[in-house]
């Protein structure tokens, strides 16, 4: 696996907000992204969902 400060993984949250109806995501190094209230809540399950598999991943490699 590639080391995340090798690779441009960014180790920072991104920070979501609302404007004139639209979700905003502000990330680092200027990532910015507009979605409909329903990108942003089928986007926000998929990455909660992407964080439970490799945490679940993570806590058997320790057994």
């Amino acid at each position: 696996m590639i080391p995340p400060e090798d690779s441009g993984v960014q180790l920072l949250p991104g920070k979501a907000s609302v404007e004139e109806g639209l979700v905003l995501l502000d990330g680092p190094d200027g990532v910015a992204v507009t979605m409909t209230a329903y990108a942003a809540s089928e986007t926000g399950k998929s990455l909660l969902e992407a964080a439970r598999l490799i945490e679940e991943k993570s806590d058997n490699e320790k057994l």
